[in-house]
């Protein structure tokens, strides 16, 4: 399935995506520096499994569908809805540093939008958009903010989660160059790999519901909670 994107709207996508967009997401590892101290991720073998595993059974699929919900119910205008999504992004948090992840990326993704970047309101996602933002400062899940602004923008569903779904993975393979380490030619490997899977789990949440929301990667969700009080620590989660 295509979906024709305009060249203002792709703009504004690699912009809100962009490594240089002010979310600090250069701080976070999802739990990864952790599992590299247990010895659980050693190499680029095992880092690669690793990532798999949570694009395909963990936050990254889970990331794909709420961002999915939140562009539907941001173009109909459906405030409620969205408020129920900002609300579950946060309660699926499985420890305080992934919470802190996805808060604090999420909310100065949003205030990043709403200073710079803010839609017009002369549509339904645009209006909707504005009355969010001025009605909540937060906090926001990192996925439920991308698909309100992607939608309040006219940036379509199915290229706005395979964005998210790059940017997500390409932070961890960031993490995991200074992290492992190994060198940034193998990273660029990695996320050349992972580029079908990258696009699988997209296609599929765009027949997903809340109904389908869960993840299955205890491991991931451990490390991130050891890592609240691991001695030696580079990144934030």
């Amino acid at each position: 399935m295509t979906q024709p994107i305009s060249q203002s709207a792709l703009y504004r996508l690699m912009t809100f995506l962009s490594p240089a967009f002010p979310v600090g997401a250069f701080t976070y590892s999802h739990g990864l520096e952790q599992a590299i101290e247990a010895g659980d991720v050693t190499d680029i073998l095992s880092f690669t499994d690793w990532l798999q595993d949570v694009l395909q059974f963990g936050a990254g699929r889970t990331d794909a569908i709420l961002l999915k919900e939140t562009h539907a119910a941001c173009h109909i205008g459906d405030v409620k809805r969205i408020e129920e999504l900002q609300t579950l992004g946060l309660a699926m948090q499985p420890s305080k540093e992934r919470y802190l992840e996805t808060s604090a990326q999420g909310t100065a993704f949003i205030n990043a939008v709403a200073q710079s970047w803010a839609p017009a309101d002369g549509k339904t996602a645009g209006r909707t958009f504005l009355d969010m933002t001025a009605k909540s400062s937060g906090p926001w899940p990192y996925p439920v903010a991308a698909g309100l602004t992607c939608a309040a923008h006219g940036i379509p569903v199915l290229p706005a989660t395979t964005a998210f779904l790059h940017a997500f993975a390409a932070n961890i393979v960031s993490a995991a160059v200074r992290a492992v380490p190994f060198g940034q030619n193998q990273g660029q490997g990695v996320l050349a790999e992972l580029e079908p899977l990258v696009f699988q789990i997209a296609d599929r949440a765009q027949t997903c519901g809340l109904d389908d929301l869960g993840t299955s990667t205890f491991l991931a969700d451990i490390a991130s909670m050891a890592h609240e009080t691991q001695y030696s620590r580079l990144f934030r989660s």
